[in-house]
């Protein structure tokens, strides 16, 4: 069996084709530029060249990519684009409109296009076609099987997007915090998950397959779960996910995520993270504290006190964090405890391996197990 694994992150996209008929070791890996960094790219090129852009596809994420639409818009060049692909900018169509964005119809989008009139910028996250375009240089086949993972807010029109993705997480905590809780089929994706549901969409219209078995999850918990798969996970464990624009920690007791935080990674710092870990474990971090630093949040449901942590595993690619400092710049009380994950010898797919542990929960057919208990 074939499964392509892709997490899709602030500045990387994490891919990994998992091959049954052999050792997890051996399973093929790419680590490329993230989507919004590549559509980010086209866009400023577009700008060079004093063009204007329309935008079509489907949600995606912002960040870069939204930061260099509107860098074009405020030298004067126009800026189209079909209402799905705009609801990438913000949630609202209307605020969309007042940054400068022209809607247009798809018809509309396809001839200012073909005319010349505009450059054709397809937005999604996940490009099977260019994965497989990768992969048949090198003679591999593209596999009927896929999970994939973004970091989703959640559609909130009239509401910060960081107070209702916690709303979110808090919510899926409640349901028990379990695998099975985050990850979704392409029919149970929730509605609320709009960027989840786009990428579901987008895949199986782009693939048209109907053997093609696929799952869906939040790049949070995809690398929570992942890093559980290294063996040095022991629990109740804290595992941390330092990524390029966020960092997620969470409280797993007998494979449970029972209490998490998450901040913006920019914000945080070795000590301020430190004393997150250690106040999360004693239930005693707040979601005000966290959300007026500038964070999504923080939410404890059961935490068991630091001295009952039996390891604290960190990835991500800002793991740095934490791993360049002195064993005198690390509090003794976390240093015995620390472990840096690296699942099957990889440290950058800790959420691909998060999302091949939530396909097999999902089709249990696979009979395959990553995490242990």
């Amino acid at each position: 069996m074939l499964i392509l694994a892709a997490d899709i992150g602030t500045g990387t996209q994490d891919i990994l084709l998992f091959d049954s008929e052999k050792e997890v070791e051996n399973s093929l890996l790419m680590v490329m530029p993230a989507p919004t960094q590549v559509t980010a790219e086209k866009v400023r090129k577009a700008t060079t060249k004093r063009k204007a852009i329309v935008l079509t596809g489907n949600i995606m994420g912002g960040g870069p990519s939204a930061f260099a639409i509107r860098a074009h818009l405020e030298v004067g060049f126009p800026v189209y684009a079909t209402e799905q692909a705009a609801l990438t900018i913000h949630d609202s169509i209307e605020k969309v409109k007042a940054f400068g964005i022209q809607i247009v119809s798809e018809e509309e989008a396809k001839k200012l296009a073909s005319e010349g009139n505009a450059l054709n910028i397809v937005l999604r996250d996940f490009d099977p076609e260019s994965i497989s375009s990768a992969l048949s240089i090198f003679e591999v086949p593209m596999p009927e099987n896929f999970a994939v993972a973004v970091q989703d807010h959640g559609n909130a029109p009239g509401k910060s997007n960081r107070v209702y993705r916690f709303e979110l997480l808090r919510e899926l905590i409640g349901r028990g915090g379990r695998l099975e809780n985050f990850v979704y089929r392409p029919e149970e994706i929730p509605a609320a998950f709009t960027r989840m549901k786009a990428q579901a969409d987008s895949l199986l219209k782009a693939i048209g397959n109907s053997k093609t078995r696929s799952v869906f999850m939040d790049t949070g918990p995809a690398a929570i779960f992942g890093a559980l798969t290294d063996p040095a996970a022991l629990q109740p464990s804290i595992v941390v996910n330092i990524g390029n624009g966020h960092t997620l920690g969470a409280l797993v007791l007998e494979n449970r995520i029972t209490a998490l935080f998450e901040h913006h990674t920019s914000l945080m710092n070795p000590e301020k993270l430190q004393d997150y870990i250690r106040r999360l474990a004693d239930g005693k971090l707040g979601f005000d504290e966290v959300f007026a630093d500038g964070g999504h949040g923080a939410y404890i449901k059961e935490a068991p006190g630091f001295e009952q942590i039996q390891s604290i595993m960190v990835t991500g690619p800002k793991r740095e964090m934490l791993e360049k400092l002195s064993g005198s710049e690390i509090r003794e009380n976390i240093l015995s405890k620390l472990h840096f994950a690296a699942p099957f010898g990889s440290m950058m797919l800790s959420g691909c391996f998060g999302l091949l542990a939530g396909f097999f929960e999902k089709y249990p057919e696979s009979s395959i197990k990553l995490i242990n208990n």
